[in-house]
């Protein structure tokens, strides 16, 4: 059975260069799930993170089973915000942040057999947080993406530089949230070397 691994076949949107640079994201489903709070102390992070992924794997587990397809389980992804963009850039006021975490989904996932996998992680491990998960579509469109090696609490003055120099450089202005995709498993690799996607909506200044 030939393995399916989104960060391969969709390698242009899970890779990323080390200086700006724009592309073009196009629709595709993800199971997610929406929380508040510091992902270094809050409880609902950890719990969310935990239900999204057996979530993803009673899913992976139905698509070998119900259409002979197997695919990897894709990378934890995040949207955060906050009222004040400082929140991310110099107070790193962490405990303000809103987040949305994300997996990718294969295509041929539907929503009836994530309601089937859902059901299955319930009874298998029953997640503190299944009750957050749901499968929706999200379309991201054209973006500003950098790749970021280090500590996530060293992104700053990236996120500094791609909001204050290089979009008012390029006629482009934030729409939408900040994006993270983190490339890396932070539980096995050194905190210098975590690799993570930096991506952020955009659209021209005179649209």
């Amino acid at each position: 059975m030939q393995n399916y691994d989104v960060k391969k076949d969709l390698r242009s949107l899970f890779t990323a260069k080390k200086d700006f640079e724009v592309i073009d994201v196009p629709a595709m489903n993800f199971l997610m799930a929406d929380g508040e709070g510091s992902p270094n102390t809050s409880q609902l992070y950890k719990d969310v993170v935990q239900a999204l992924y057996a979530t993803s794997y009673a899913v992976r587990a139905l698509a070998i089973d119900q259409l002979g397809r197997k695919h990897t389980v894709g990378p934890l992804e995040g949207l955060w915000w906050s009222d004040d963009l400082s929140a991310f850039t110099t107070s790193r006021d962490e405990d303000s942040w809103r987040w949305r975490l994300m997996i990718v989904q294969p295509e041929w996932i539907t929503g009836e057999l994530f309601e089937e996998g859902l059901k299955r992680a319930i009874d298998k491990k029953d997640p503190a947080a299944a009750h957050r998960v749901r499968f929706d579509a999200f379309h991201e469109g054209r973006s500003v993406q950098v790749l970021h090696i280090g500590r996530y609490d060293e992104e700053a003055p990236t996120i500094a530089r791609m909001h204050d120099e290089y979009m008012p450089e390029h006629d482009l202005r934030p729409r939408g949230t900040h994006h993270e995709i983190y490339l890396s498993d932070a539980r096995r690799t050194d905190p210098a070397r975590l690799r993570t996607i930096l991506r952020q909506p955009v659209e021209p200044t005179d649209a």
